[in-house]
């Protein structure tokens, strides 16, 4: 089958239910899981036991785990396998043997990186050298420092590197492609979590009877919902529009989508907790899952501060 004959979306089915399986089990169970289902390899080339298919392929996949709210580090995992081309140790990732995480800030270079996901349950993690590359090191040679600041039960990592021990390098080339590929799918992965929201809370709206009324049918909570609605068409129109090259051939920017991606799902979840009460911070409609990912990710690249570069240099090109 040539993959002129697979179609993105419909791996939105298969890993849904992959990932659903996956939720009933530990961190190690879950990787097997996945990796049988050919998520954690579905980017990772033939040689190291993946699908060879390109990012435009993991997007569904990641945006199911933001909308069932997996706890596990999958998108890093299919990045980084990706991104170790043909080698033994993209094979072990493929197969789940092994599973990775990245920490977006900090470097080798400096002896500290942070903002990882999972690095208490991973082998590896991808940190950049300081160099314009990027290093895979074994996360049982570096120090682990635990930051429950946004999320106690599933905190980012801090971790020292001054023993750290390098697996692998990747060139600046091939590290830059990385992280364009990181924006694409963390913005699919908010983006699949504010939907998983909006439709819950859709639902709920509807079911939800007041004075005789379902509360979708008061004109305030259907602007409310139009207008989440609407963020979400224009979110993942941006994020499906940077898969493609510009009107002169050339790659589109992917900090713009992310920044959008980040600021409308924190919308669409705050508002989802808002209509739904606040049970969204129960853990009967643990809503408040999802928001804390986007969070952690919005605090990986500078609260803010990726909003106001692009603005810059938004401003600048004119």
């Amino acid at each position: 089958m040539s993959d002129n004959d697979l179609k993105p979306e419909e791996f939105a089915q298969a890993a849904a239910e992959a990932i659903t399986d996956a939720q009933t089990r530990d961190f190690r169970e879950a990787a097997q899981v996945l990796a049988n289902a050919g998520l954690c390899g579905v980017c990772a080339p033939e040689e190291a036991g993946g699908l060879a298919l390109g990012i435009e392929f993991a997007l569904p996949i990641v945006a199911e785990a933001g909308k069932l709210r997996l706890q596990w580090p999958l998108l890093e995992t299919i990045l980084i396998a990706k991104a170790l081309g043909g080698s033994a140790l993209a094979a072990e990732l493929a197969s789940g043997a092994r599973v990775a995480t990245w920490a977006l800030q900090g470097s080798l270079q400096e002896r500290l990186a942070g903002q990882a996901r999972h690095a208490r349950d991973s082998d590896w993690v991808l940190v950049a050298d300081g160099q314009g590359g990027g290093a895979l090191l074994d996360l049982g040679s570096v120090e682990i420092q635990e930051d429950g600041a946004l999320d106690p039960e599933h905190p980012q990592s801090w971790l020292v590197l001054d023993s750290a021990k390098v697996l692998a390098e990747l060139d600046a080339a091939t590290f830059a492609a990385l992280q364009r590929d990181s924006h694409i799918l963390i913005a699919g992965f908010v983006n699949g979590a504010a939907e998983g929201a909006l439709a819950t809370t859709a639902a709920y709206m509807s079911t939800r009877v007041q004075f005789g009324r379902p509360l979708s049918a008061k004109q305030a909570v259907r602007h409310l919902l139009a207008r989440m609605r609407m963020l979400q068409e224009a979110s993942n129109a941006g994020i499906q529009r940077v898969l493609r090259t510009d009107e002169y051939d050339h790659v589109r920017s992917t900090r713009p989508i992310l920044v959008n991606a980040l600021a409308s799902a924190a919308f669409v979840l705050e508002k989802s907790i808002h209509l739904h009460g606040g049970m969204g911070f129960t853990w009967e409609l643990p809503l408040h899952y999802a928001l804390r990912e986007v969070r952690k990710f919005d605090a990986a690249f500078g609260s803010g501060s990726l909003a106001r570069q692009v603005g810059q240099d938004f401003i600048h090109s004119i």
